[in-house]
């Protein structure tokens, strides 16, 4: 039989961010005191766990996410910056609601193309930097666990790759909820399942700000 090894994407917890903004990868975005329990609440369901591996997203908010299964774990946090967040020329706008950038015709030009999409980093180029990271993880993790700290619309790009599915996407529809766990187990380099946790429960994905992505 093929070793089995598991590579856990762990969604960072809820973000600090008043001003509902599309924060993407701008600096000083820390966890809210809820995600601060969300991270905890990951690190509960994976508690016992063979977790030999850990890796993040070099952003605050990934890396906070990550703190407390360090030190569950007794591991260093390896950063790996194919885990950040997708890039987006909306970054620090409001996109939807009052003021967003949605309702300027300056705007539109970047909306010419969502199935690339034309506002940010391919949907393509998003999924194959991640499956590198997650391949890196897999091979520093053999017959054991480990965990990379990410972001929603990576993970799911990286989930859509694998199992065949087109990569534009309505983001409302995302199963990546705040400190979820998507879980690919490898039968040695082959992907045998995907499996997906909930330990914060579900929370909503609020197009124009924390999902990343432009309608």
């Amino acid at each position: 039989m093929s070793q089995l090894t598991t590579v856990h994407l762990l969604r960072h917890g809820e973000v600090f961010n008043p001003g509902k903004v599309l924060y993407g990868r701008l600096p000083g975005y820390r966890l809210s005191e809820a995600g601060n329990e969300m991270a905890l609440n990951a690190v509960k369901y994976l508690a016992g766990r063979d977790v030999t591996y850990l890796a993040s997203s070099p952003l605050q908010r990934a890396l906070e996410t990550a703190r407390p299964l360090a030190e569950a774990f007794a591991l260093p946090v390896v950063t790996d910056d194919r885990l950040i967040e997708a890039g987006n020329r909306f970054e620090g706008k409001r996109v939807t609601g009052e003021g967003g950038v949605l309702k300027r015709p300056s705007s539109w030009p970047l909306y010419r193309n969502p199935f690339r999409p034309s506002w940010g980093e391919p949907y393509e180029q998003v999924a194959k930097r991640m499956l590198a990271a997650v391949l890196k993880a897999r091979d520093e993790a053999a017959g054991h666990e480990a965990v990379c700290v990410s972001h929603q619309l990576p993970i799911v790009c990286l989930r859509r790759y694998l199992e065949n599915r087109r990569l534009w996407h309505d983001p409302r529809r995302r199963q990546c909820s705040l400190a979820s766990i998507t879980s690919l187990v490898f039968g040695g380099e082959q992907v045998l399942r995907i499996d997906y946790a909930e330990p914060s429960g579900t929370t909503p994905n609020r197009v124009g700000w924390d999902t990343q992505s432009a309608p």
